[in-house]
């Protein structure tokens, strides 16, 4: 069946973690169909992300809050049935739809598409809409390997597991003239201490106390980011903590966002978008996980990035709520001994 495939659409509009963990399935598209033509279906917020992509085509926004009023606002309507005819009108040979949900599927199927792919266990009554459903075995925990065998499945060949971010030598200046306005030029460490979810948060007073440790015993300033809505935590950070901390949360696009972690020393990240970008990046990171089984989500084949209470303990299960793997559990000393191991394996390696 592959070998029609010369117009490809990948659904997954969010979130930001998610999507850096789908780019790998987008390079072996590509690798496995260098001449097809490949699209995105991805929230306006996300965008940014994967805009100038070199191995992507098209981007498709689609704009949940807008065309989630659908049934009652005329203008969301006249938005979903221009989206709907914009995908019928693309005559798309197959759809991937990494999201699992019942919008994206149901999307898949009104593009007329004949080939929808997705996963045996999404939700929503998702599977309806797919003409082939890809189960999840013990190969495929991990979120990445999981998109690879759904592509796979479609006559995908290559899988050399890469994550690819478009380049943006403009954001990089951004981001070096932002850390310039508080005094920092290089040899910084940024802290992610936000989250979607107040119970994947690490407590502000420990982001400050390790922030003490990490600045006397490596002499790396301190960046502080996130978005607009997680500046007060940054302050409760920068109240509790007796070095300097830069705080930028809600002052980066998406794109320097990917150049501010870039050339970062090291990142300590709650589970969240912006530390799934450090992991993909590659750069020493310690991504602290609570209730989120992380042997889904950990940073690829860098298991030693990751800080949870029993790690690989948990089954397959997406989410476990016991107290005993609570992020509060999780002490200022292990974190700082992971990045203590990561820096002293830097600082060891020829150049």
């Amino acid at each position: 069946m592959s070998e029609r495939f010369k117009n490809i659409l990948i659904t997954k509009p969010s979130s930001l973690g998610d999507i850096v963990l789908a780019l790998p399935a987008l390079r072996a598209l590509r690798k496995s169909f260098p001449e097809a033509k490949i699209s995105w279906l991805i929230r306006p917020e996300f965008a940014q992300l994967i805009e100038n992509h070199p191995y992507l085509n098209e981007i498709i926004t689609f704009d949940r809050k807008l065309l989630g009023k659908a049934w009652f606002h005329p203008g969301a309507f006249g938005a979903l049935m221009s989206l709907i005819r914009k995908l019928r009108r693309s005559n798309f040979d197959v759809i991937f739809d990494f999201q699992g949900l019942f919008r994206t599927a149901s999307l898949a199927w009104l593009s007329g598409c004949k080939l929808r792919f997705g996963m045996a266990n999404a939700r929503e009554f998702a599977t309806i809409f797919y003409t082939h459903k890809v189960p999840q075995d013990i190969k495929s925990i991990h979120m990445v390997d999981y998109y690879l065998k759904i592509i796979q499945a479609a006559g995908a060949s290559e899988f050399g597991v890469e994550f690819v971010f478009p380049q943006n030598p403009g954001a990089k200046d951004s981001v070096d003239r932002l850390l310039a306005s508080h005094d920092i030029r290089d040899n910084y460490a940024v802290l992610i201490s936000g989250s979607a979810h107040q119970d994947k948060c690490w407590p502000p007073e420990r982001f400050a106390q390790l922030a003490n440790k990490i600045s006397s015993q490596y002499g790396l300033s301190i960046v502080a980011t996130g978005s607009a809505s997680e500046a007060g935590i940054v302050e409760k950070i920068k109240e509790k903590a007796n070095v300097p901390i830069a705080s930028i949360a809600g002052q980066t696009s998406l794109r320097e966002l990917v150049a501010l972690l870039k050339c970062a020393r090291l990142v300590v990240s709650n589970d969240t978008g912006p530390g799934h970008i450090a992991a993909a990046l590659g750069v020493p990171l310690v991504l602290m996980f609570g209730r989120t089984n992380p042997i889904r989500l950990e940073p690829y084949r860098r298991k030693h990035c990751v800080m949870a209470i029993e790690p690989d303990g948990r089954g397959v299960t997406i989410n476990n709520t016991d107290p005993k793997y609570d992020i509060k559990l999780i002490t200022v000393k292990q974190v700082y001994q992971k990045i203590a191991e990561q820096l002293k394996t830097q600082r060891d390696s020829p150049d």
